[in-house]
């Protein structure tokens, strides 16, 4: 947000995490915001975008400590209804402790791509 600041680029959206590789012995991802300007690289922060896909989105509610187990219900819920996931995920944490103390307001939108 330093580094967005510096170059006057406000966030258009809330944080979210953009999960490269999730295996049992990788946890590769990156944050980033929807910006309306052009970012400049410095340091850690460079400009990328997430693929034009197709997705099945779903919200989660409630605390950070429960993603795990959405997750695993969205999985779920996506082979019952024959969608047959790609690489990567993202999360966008559309409200959390920036905008309210009580976890249980909390709301998370998770999407996974769609093979086609």
């Amino acid at each position: 947000m330093a580094a967005l600041a510096e170059q006057g680029v406000k966030p258009s959206s809330p944080v979210f995490a953009h999960h490269l590789k999730v295996s049992p012995d990788t946890f590769d991802f990156e944050l980033g915001v929807k910006v309306a300007a052009p970012v400049r690289a410095t340091g850690r922060v460079k400009p990328g975008g997430l693929p034009a896909t197709k997705v099945a989105r779903t919200i989660y509610s409630g605390p950070y400590e429960g993603l795990p187990s959405a997750w695993g219900e969205f999985d779920a819920w996506m082979r019952a209804n024959s969608h047959e996931k790609s690489e990567g995920l993202w999360e966008l944490y559309s409200v959390g402790p920036q905008s309210t103390p009580d976890p249980a307001n909390w709301r998370t939108e998770l999407n996974r791509p769609l093979k086609t």
